[in-house]
């Protein structure tokens, strides 16, 4: 099993050139059961009237919630892909930082649903999503 410091800096090498670094995501914190990651809100994900696009969210909830399932599960065996996403935004934000806690609600060997909920600095609930993750079986 990884310490949390191997799973943070895990996070960091595998979002070289991905979405999660053109979107600044980084993994702050990593729990028993629960992945930490941030993300700025700046015009670069913003939508046209100036605050947080929803889309942005969503990436920010399957980024983190995909990587809880690729750290909590055994990886060396299998590929986790995102397989079903829904999101509801309940506040809008123009600046700052959003933060988005993964869990789990269920990890099956199959399956996993995780909720991520995103909040703002002052911990406000922005969006919460559930996401549902499968297990692929690497060929041989």
């Amino acid at each position: 099993m990884m310490t949390n410091e191997e799973i943070l800096e895990l996070s960091k090498k595998v979002c070289k050139n991905t979405l999660m670094e053109t979107l600044e995501i980084e993994f702050t914190e990593v729990g028993e059961d629960y992945l930490i990651a941030k993300m700025p809100v700046t015009p670069k994900v913003h939508q046209p009237d100036g605050v947080l696009h929803g889309g942005a969210s969503v990436a920010l909830a399957e980024s983190v919630g995909s990587m809880a399932s690729y750290v909590f599960l055994d990886t060396e065996e299998f590929f986790i892909r995102g397989i079903e996403i829904s999101a509801n935004h309940l506040k809008s934000i123009a600046e700052g930082f959003v933060f988005a806690r993964a869990s789990f609600i269920h990890k099956g060997r199959t399956t996993q649903l995780c909720e991520i909920k995103i909040t703002d600095e002052a911990n406000n609930l922005i969006s919460i999503v559930k996401l549902t993750t499968i297990a692929l079986p690497k060929k041989k």
